[in-house]
């Protein structure tokens, strides 16, 4: 599942040596697991903190607890300090946290989802924008919502037919069309306004 280093635990142990509290363990987790802005977090925990879905691993001198929901990312993970003359160096390696491309015998649903987080949001994020897929219908039409600087933006018509509808019918087979389920009128914070795009 996950390996942590001799070294890794001899420095976790010091650190929680030094804080004295009874229980007190390291807490691992994914931040965004899935998607290309994932991370690890790693922070200490009492046994109050803990949600309780956490697996422990036990180490020599302390637990290791593990979210639960980020079991999946975080398989095949390892912990690892490097000593060095200015200090030390922790580093982990998470190779499962952006996650895995579906196979094509995915679901089409798991599959758009996919190129959404994968592909169309990294680039709508550089505007403040994102999508969220709202449905997949039999027929191939995905229809999606937009937000942050997308929701209301003058220019989503532009973006949804040029950019989004061209990467997922290009990259996922069986979508046959994608639409705009938003409210427009509603956005609050658009990237470019609706009056100034005409």
């Amino acid at each position: 599942m996950i390996q942590i280093s001799e070294s890794a635990q001899v420095h976790f142990r010091k650190l929680i040596d030094r804080e004295a509290i009874p229980g007190l363990g390291v807490r691992l987790s994914a931040v965004r697991p899935g998607t290309p802005g994932a991370d690890v977090r790693l922070e200490f925990a009492e046994p109050g903190d803990l949600n309780g879905d956490e697996w422990a691993i036990d180490c020599e001198g302390f637990t290791l607890w593990l979210d639960g929901a980020s079991t999946q990312y975080l398989d095949g993970a390892e912990i690892d300090y490097e000593a060095r003359a200015t200090g030390g160096q922790l580093q982990i390696r998470a190779p499962r946290i952006k996650g895995e491309a579906p196979a094509e015998s995915a679901s089409l649903v798991e599959r758009v989802r996919w190129v959404v987080e994968q592909e169309i949001n990294p680039q709508l994020a550089q505007h403040r924008g994102h999508v969220s897929v709202e449905q997949v219908t039999a027929e191939g039409e995905v229809y999606l919502r937009f937000g942050g600087g997308c929701h209301g933006c003058g220019m989503v018509d532009v973006t949804l037919k040029q950019g989004i509808e061209k990467t997922l019918m290009g990259k996922v087979q069986g979508v046959t069309a994608v639409r705009d389920a938003t409210d427009h009128d509603s956005g609050t914070a658009p990237y470019i306004r609706r009056d100034s795009a005409a």
